[in-house]
């Protein structure tokens, strides 16, 4: 598994799927969610939102680091916003995405 980061997101790469997520830095700099929307976009490009959220400290969209497709969201964070500030990867990730092109993922900085 490759890990990177960009715009205080994490994007781990699985095979073909890249997970993306708030990194502890930028969970500390929200706060404590309150309220998650996410795009009902299928395809997103370099800097689409993908996530809109209100919390304790900011109202802010969490914009993508890649194109790609979106073949998963974490519904769950809509019923329950604070997962999103979670310490456990399986409950603050954001969206997972396809179709992303590895040279653009790979000229990421590294985590």
């Amino acid at each position: 598994m490759m890990k990177k980061m960009a715009n205080y997101l994490l994007i781990e790469k699985e095979g073909d799927l890249y997970t993306i997520s708030m990194t502890p830095e930028l969970q500390d700099d929200v706060g404590t969610v309150g309220y998650a929307e996410f795009s009902e976009a299928t395809h997103v490009a370099v800097d689409d939102t993908l996530l809109n959220i209100e919390a304790s400290k900011t109202v802010m969209g969490i914009l993508s680091p890649l194109a790609g497709t979106i073949v998963e969201r974490n519904e769950a964070a809509i019923m329950t916003p604070t997962l999103l500030n979670s310490e456990k990867a399986e409950e603050h990730w954001i969206v997972k995405l396809t179709d992303v092109d590895v040279a653009s993922f790979e000229a990421l900085e590294d985590a």
